[in-house]
């Protein structure tokens, strides 16, 4: 069989593994009414979604207009998935015409007010965080027969891996335990009127823009570094009954319950992929913030390193561990075709292992084999022959997973789960306190958004390796030449990045650790003064001690991104709150998070955001300090919005590398897909090379 063809089958099969186990039906984002209730729920009948994503960080607004179809009065709950690293800035509520934004208390205090507020029957509005599942977002009243008006914001960071950056406006749920499932009913469809628009401005030319799952929207290139999409239900109604077979079959046909043809349907992520153009230098960017009369500066430096990592070339041990649990019921078949395509790639002198788990876990391999055709032949079906069984060992997986392993060869582990431990140990601190045990790499195929998503990820940042979020509405193939590249070259190791000249502290993420093939190293922190500085990264490589250095200057006022004082401070809290899963409740830690959220006026474990009336937050004695930092950071996004995108870039005079960064080869369309064609070759296998964790 032919590279090409050997290749293309390695690509059917672990695109099959990855979007069959995302075909599980999740609850979608929505208004959540009571189960045994007799009345009509309440409507969602406007829904507005605009992205403003520019480099290093994403901003998102949703405004939603509720409305009451009942004879009495209601109150709102609408549940909306916690984005990957996502924290609400703004709560508003429309009062008598006119919006209302929310302030950040304390939790229970939080909640308290708004409790008050509604046995009083006066208006009010409440966004809590459950954990690393939902925002949860409480309107009343919803008058009888009327409208009601809200806006949530939330921030994120926007990383680029490989010349290509990723945005997910998350929709399918999923994260509902049963009790709240017999509780509780979602309406996730929009009646009226749905649009997405996303607007992209990057500092560097951008040559493709993709929406695998939504090829009905409207792609426009303003110009090399700005983009924009849009999706409307309304614009979409007519073209869709020409796309019947169309994949983006969330704009739901005429309806034979009276629901509206052109409603739109809450239960699909949309993804937003584009493709930084070819050939760009490695680079260090810096973004600053300082407010006037300010001392103290907040700061984003990103490092994008040249193609200089070397191909790995030894052979290596590998795991694979397996979630074949309730909710994969549907994907074993798949798996195990998956698994197999991906076995058959396995070079000369590699060995695996095939670990399964479920309410407990068993190795089907009896230790290390070879990949030869009859031992895959033979594995594969044994993994066919499964039927899932129940719950989620995931420690009890892991463990066998590292027992035994062989001290003289690298290894590595792959695990694919989609949900959430809760069998065996389920604590954070028990799972890194094993893999810390053993020299291995992790690397997760985090699937859907209900799964343990900052567990994970502590895992494998525990062990040196990396996580990967998949969704429903992903372009599989970019996702699985994304993890490829990263296992074909050697990593820089014990990544250390000292800055003198300029003083500056707090920096996030404290560790760096391991930065793979493509990755972006991206420090947030603070700074004082302003004037040159020197930039010093510190890597090992392959066993060899590396250097990269630069020089520029740090500003001495001014800038246009106050998002960034956010985006810190959440960088900051997420730290805080991996030190709280991993050590228990503190009450130090707590209190750090609870002072954050309340300076910032953001939405944590800890704090939440309340709406009042004007003259009641002035009852409350409640200072307005995020309506003034929300007026702050939208004058500056209005300024940078009237001109043309510029570079970020600071090392143009002493650049810290000398090649060009890496990236996937051509081939796509402007407005459509990235060639897959162009990306097949550079498919070269998603386990292509054992590495090994450096204490």
């Amino acid at each position: 069989m032919g590279f090409r063809n050997r290749l293309t089958r390695l690509f059917s099969g672990l695109a099959l593994l990855l979007s069959s186990a995302l075909t599980t039906p999740a609850l979608a984002a929505g208004l959540m009414t009571p189960a045994n209730s007799s009345l009509p729920p309440l409507q969602i009948r406007e829904q507005h979604v605009t992205v403003d994503v520019e480099d290093g960080y994403a901003i998102t607004e949703v405004e939603q207009v509720f409305h009451n179809p009942n004879d009495q009065d209601l109150e709102a709950y609408y549940r909306f998935p916690v984005p990957e690293r996502g924290t609400v800035a703004e709560f508003t509520v429309w009062i008598d015409g006119k919006p209302v934004i929310g302030e950040v208390l304390e939790k229970q205090q939080a909640r308290q007010v708004y409790e008050q507020e509604k046995a009083a029957g006066r208006e009010a509005g409440l966004t809590e965080k459950d954990s690393y599942k939902a925002f949860d977002v409480l309107v009343q009243p919803v008058r009888a027969g009327q409208d009601t008006r809200v806006r949530l914001v939330y921030m994120q960071p926007a990383f680029v891996d490989t010349g290509i950056g990723r945005y997910v406006y998350p929709l399918e749920e999923g994260g509902v335990d049963e009790k709240k499932l017999a509780f509780w009913t979602a309406n996730d469809s929009v009646e009226e009127h749905f649009s997405f628009t996303l607007n992209l401005r990057s500092g560097y030319p951008v040559d493709a823009l993709r929406l695998p799952k939504h090829p009905q929207a409207q792609i426009q290139q303003l110009g090399p570094q700005q983009w924009q999409v849009k999706l409307d239900n309304r614009t979409a109604t007519a073209s869709s009954e020409e796309e019947t077979n169309s994949e983006s079959a969330n704009f739901a046909p005429p309806a034979t319950n009276g629901q509206p043809a052109n409603a739109f349907t809450l239960d699909q992520d949309i993804v937003v992929y584009w493709r930084h153009q070819q050939d760009l230098p490695g680079s260090v960017d810096l973004v600053a913030y300082k407010a006037p009369g300010k001392d103290r500066g907040t700061f984003m430096l990103s490092i994008t390193p040249g193609d200089d990592l070397p191909p790995i070339t030894t052979g290596s041990d590998w795991v694979f561990v397996l979630d074949i649990s309730g909710s994969m019921s549907a994907k074993l078949a798949t798996l195990a075709d998956g698994v197999s395509q991906a076995l058959g790639k396995l070079r000369g002198g590699d060995r695996f292992r095939i670990v399964l788990f479920d309410d407990r876990a068993e190795e089907i391999t009896s230790g290390f084999v070879d990949a030869t055709p009859g031992s895959i032949r033979r594995y594969t079906e044994k993994l066919m022959q499964l039927k899932p069984r129940g719950g989620t060992n995931l420690f009890g997986g892991l463990s066998l997973a590292l027992n035994p392993l062989d001290a003289d060869r690298p290894t590595g582990i792959v695990l694919v789960t989609d949900g959430v431990a809760n069998v065996g140990k389920t604590q954070q601190k028990d799972f890194i306190d094993l893999l810390e045990h053993h020299d291995v790499r992790l690397f997760t195929f985090v699937m859907g958004n209900s799964a343990n998503r900052p567990m994970l990820t502590a895992m494998t940042d525990a062990s040196n390796g990396f996580a990967i979020s998949v969704s429903n509405s992903d372009d599989i193939a970019g996702q699985i030449l994304n993890a490829t590249a990263k296992l074909t070259h050697q990593a820089m190791n014990d990544v250390e990045i000292d800055i003198d000249g300029v003083r500056t502290a707090d920096l996030q993420p404290q560790r760096i650790g391991s930065i793979y093939h493509g990755r972006q190293i991206v420090l947030l922190g603070h700074y004082w003064g302003d004037g040159p500085a020197k930039i010093t990264l510190r890597a090992n490589v392959a066993g060899q001690d590396k250097q990269y250095k630069t020089r520029f200057n740090f500003p001495a006022q001014g800038g246009e991104n106050p998002e960034l004082e956010r985006l810190w401070a959440y960088a900051t809290i997420q730290h805080m709150q991996r030190e709280i899963n991993y050590f228990g409740e503190e009450k130090d830690l707590q209190q750090g998070i609870t002072d954050l959220g309340l300076e910032y006026g953001l939405v944590t474990n800890y704090t939440s955001m309340v709406v009042l009336r004007d003259e009641v937050f002035e009852e409350y004695g409640i200072e307005r300090r995020n309506a003034k930092r929300r007026e702050i950071e939208k004058l500056a996004k209005a300024q940078r919005q009237a001109s043309a995108p510029t570079s970020n870039r600071v090392d143009n005079a002493q650049p810290m590398y000398n090649s060009n960064r890496p990236s996937y080869s051509g081939g796509g369309s402007s407005g459509g897909a990235f060639g897959i064609g162009a990306l097949l070759p550079f498919l070269i296998l998603l386990i292509g090379g054992g590495l090994r964790r450096r204490r």
